[in-house]
């Protein structure tokens, strides 16, 4: 199972990418196989990859087609 992680500032303080690759370090054992972080001002949010069916197209975060909607997901 991959692993997931975010942070929101509710004091609209920035999210920097340190913390949250800090964070996806603690699961590295949930997702050896890659990892992906997406930061929008007071929000962050990272993500360990377990590849059991290795696709090209598994790299996350993911947006939709005008990446005004971003997303990590297992499954």
């Amino acid at each position: 199972m991959c692993g997931i992680c975010g942070k929101l500032n509710l004091d609209s303080k920035k999210v920097t990418a340190d913390t949250i690759a800090s964070m996806c370090s603690v699961i590295t054992h949930r997702g050896p196989d890659d990892e992906g972080i997406y930061l929008d001002g007071s929000m962050g949010m990272g993500m360990r990859r377990l590849s059991i069916i290795d696709l090209n197209t598994g790299h996350q975060p993911i947006s939709n087609e005008d990446a005004t909607v971003w997303t990590v997901l297992n499954g």
